[in-house]
């Protein structure tokens, strides 16, 4: 039994560095947003209002950059930012007071998937969400499809914690 127990962990484990190995080589971050990203979840750790940066792919060379250079602070503009038929990557930091009265800082990963988006776009993005939800070091990707999930991502994220 434990070695069978042993022989799943191991084909499990191989299975997914496999995938983690492949996603890595269809997408990629260049160096300059590896570090962006990094910045961003240093800096966004004890913010006092909310943070957000839109991530994309490029179709062309498969790299996951930043759409713009612009943090969003309230919901409502980052909710009129996102394209209606295309999906997009939204790092999130946001504040919250907890019913305990313990302020939370919760960092996320807003995978905006629209319903009329195409679907090789969709394909494109389900296949990199994870390597974006590594590299970007994040703990949970939230999946919304509209922007009224984005305006009420409060509701979300308090459920949560």
């Amino acid at each position: 039994m434990v070695r069978l127990s042993r022989t799943i962990l191991g084909v499990a484990y191989t299975l997914t560095r496999m995938s983690a190995q492949s996603e890595s080589r269809l997408y990629s971050f260049s160096p300059e947003t590896k570090e962006k990203l990094r910045k961003f979840r240093l800096g966004t750790s004890r913010a006092k209002e909310p943070q957000a940066v839109i991530y994309m792919i490029d179709g062309k060379n498969q790299e996951i950059r930043p759409e713009d250079d612009e943090v969003y602070a309230k919901m409502d503009d980052l909710a009129e930012e996102l394209p209606e038929s295309s999906p997009r990557f939204i790092l999130l930091s946001y504040p919250l007071t907890l019913g305990s009265g313990r302020l939370t800082v919760p960092y996320v990963l807003l995978y905006y998937l629209p319903v009329n988006c195409n679907p090789s776009m969709r394909m494109m993005y389900a296949g990199a969400v994870e390597l974006m939800r590594n590299t970007a070091e994040v703990n949970r990707v939230i999946e919304i499809q509209e922007e009224d999930d984005i305006i009420s991502i409060e509701s979300k994220l308090q459920a949560a914690d």
